[in-house]
């Protein structure tokens, strides 16, 4: 059983998990910031620092906590317009890089010509 489990966690595939988990974890952290810290303030300023919390639905007895709902619904949407810029700012940056290797490489008539030259050589 011992042999099994360390095959197991030998696999790249848990390795991967673990550290995709960890990852996702420390940007969960930087997201929050961003969306605790920086966007929640500047959407406060502007509307004038209403606090959605206190709202609350009473039927039957029964508390709704409406405001924490509201509250929950914009920084899901905060949080995914930041998470949206993030991967549109990346996949930029990838596009570019790739741009920058694609431009390195020789033209495929640059190939024939180059193909062409060597037959030229060798005869």
């Amino acid at each position: 059983m011992l042999k099994e489990f360390k095959e197991f966690m030998a696999r790249g595939n848990v390795v991967d998990l673990a550290i995709g988990v960890v990852m996702g974890t420390a940007f969960t952290a930087i997201v929050n910031s961003i969306v605790k810290d920086l966007i929640t303030p500047f959407i406060g300023v502007i509307m004038g620092n209403i606090d959605l919390s206190g709202y609350k639905l009473v039927l039957a007895g029964a508390t709704f906590g409406i405001g924490n709902f509201i509250n929950a619904v914009i920084s899901f949407l905060v949080i995914s317009l930041v998470l949206f810029l993030i991967v549109k700012v990346t996949s930029r940056f990838k596009k570019l890089e790739e741009s920058a290797v694609d431009a390195l490489k020789p033209s495929q008539e640059e190939v024939l010509l180059t193909e062409i030259r060597d037959l030229l050589k060798n005869k």
